[in-house]
């Protein structure tokens, strides 16, 4: 094979593993039943396949290929560590029998193999701290530091958790599938957080040079569509419906150039209308159940924005009875943030800043960049260059991500030049 095919099927195994790896991790686990061992299964058979794809060529079915090959270096791992433990031949011999041609089967269904481990990971034998970190890092394949940032935890903390819940799922032989239907509401909200916490990873990325990650967005819109089809509840609903919403606005939220665009400065028709409709007619069924929570208000929320024709007509005013609905039903400082940046569309940056600061003055917030940043541009409507300058400058110590760190310096820029 020439160095240039070499290359080719290099490349073609490095997209594989980004876009492949985590359903593959996933069957895996299905059929190992060990996070662990799945996990080292997973990269001795990308590791094979980097030696052995280059001379024979990539195969016919490459995740079937990489299932099985993993498979076998379980197998091969176990019969090793049975010359220390005998228990381990035994388990060896299961595999090595137990698993057939369906173990590779590559159909996407509703019994899909990451939706069963998503519910696997929400098992509530587990906490639920503990669920929402293992389900983040096992399912959608987010690196540790990445899942601490969402969850406003340190990377030390949250790798304990992730620990714990693997030798909790071991120990208490938590069962791989999707609950029987009578369990199923009580397991879905935690799934559903889990798949929203993924979304918003997708929809504005913690760290790295990219604004948004459209694949994590784009897995968790097709985890939320999975779960529809199995349980076609109201808040189900309202989640699809308010990921569609946001995801219909990725094209107009950068420039060319890759700088930040705030939503009142986004070019509306590049807005995706295909997006919008869904979910739209997803987000009034919802409505009309009257049995829907805080991921149908905000998918209503959202609908608001996308109804407007431009950030002027707005219908301020509703969104802001929403947000104070939604504050009733989710006592979080975040709905509390964003119901006072929509109060101060409503009634003027003062109104919006007495709220914030009302905020940071029960401590609460103050390592959240996103407040320090809402708090400057209030601050910058009303003249107040000090306070702006002290609160863009604590935000862009806040934030990992490039994007946003270019906005905010732009921002500083700004109040300089107008001295």
């Amino acid at each position: 094979m020439s160095e240039g095919a070499i290359e080719q099927v290099r490349e073609s195994l490095d997209a594989l593993y980004r876009a492949e790896s985590g359903r593959i991790l996933a069957t895996l686990i299905r059929l190992l039943g060990d996070f662990d061992l799945a996990e080292d299964a997973l990269q001795d058979a990308f590791a094979a396949a980097s030696e052995r794809w280059p001379q024979d060529g990539v195969p016919a079915n490459p995740r079937a290929w990489l299932v099985s090959t993993a498979r076998f270096k379980a197998i091969d791992a176990l019969r090793r560590r049975a010359r220390f433990d005998a228990s381990q031949e035994k388990i060896a011999e299961q595999f090595e029998t137990g698993a057939g041609d369906a173990a590779v089967d590559t159909d996407v269904s509703i019994e899909d193999d990451r939706l069963r481990l998503s519910f696997t990971c929400c098992h509530p034998a587990l906490a639920p701290e503990a669920r929402v970190a293992l389900t983040l890092r096992e399912v959608c394949g987010l690196t540790t530091e990445e899942i601490a940032r969402a969850l406003l935890t340190t990377a030390p903390t949250l790798a304990q958790r992730i620990v714990r819940a693997k030798a909790k799922i071991r120990e208490a032989r938590i069962p791989y599938q999707v609950p029987p239907a009578d369990e199923l509401p009580d397991r879905l909200g935690t799934v559903l957080q889990v798949v929203y916490l993924v979304f918003n990873e997708g929809y504005f990325a913690s760290s790295g040079e990219l604004l948004t990650r459209s694949d994590l967005s784009s897995e968790a819109i097709r985890l939320g569509r999975l779960l529809l089809k199995l349980l076609p509840e109201p808040e189900v609903m309202g989640l699809l419906a308010l990921m569609l919403l946001q995801e219909s606005r990725r094209p107009a939220r950068t420039s060319p150039t890759g700088e930040l665009i705030l939503l009142e400065n986004q070019d509306r028709s590049l807005w995706n209308r295909e997006q919008i409709t869904e979910g739209l007619e997803l987000v009034e069924r919802a409505l009309l159940s009257r049995r829907f929570g805080p991921y149908t208000l905000q998918a209503a929320i959202a609908a608001v924005h996308s109804e407007a024709s431009d950030a002027a007509s707005t219908d301020w005013p509703q969104i802001v009875a929403l947000y104070t609905a939604l504050a009733r039903i989710e006592t979080s400082p975040v709905v509390e943030l964003n119901r006072a940046v929509a109060v101060a569309m409503r009634d003027g940056p003062e109104a919006g800043l007495a709220l914030i600061g009302a905020i940071f003055a029960r401590g609460e917030l103050t390592n959240y960049g996103l407040a320090h940043s809402a708090r400057a541009d209030l601050c910058r409507r009303l003249g107040r260059k000090t306070d702006a300058r002290c609160s863009y400058e604590r935000a862009l110590a806040l934030t990992r991500q490039q994007p946003e760190r270019v906005f905010l310096e732009k921002r500083l820029q700004e109040l300089v030049e107008k001295k």
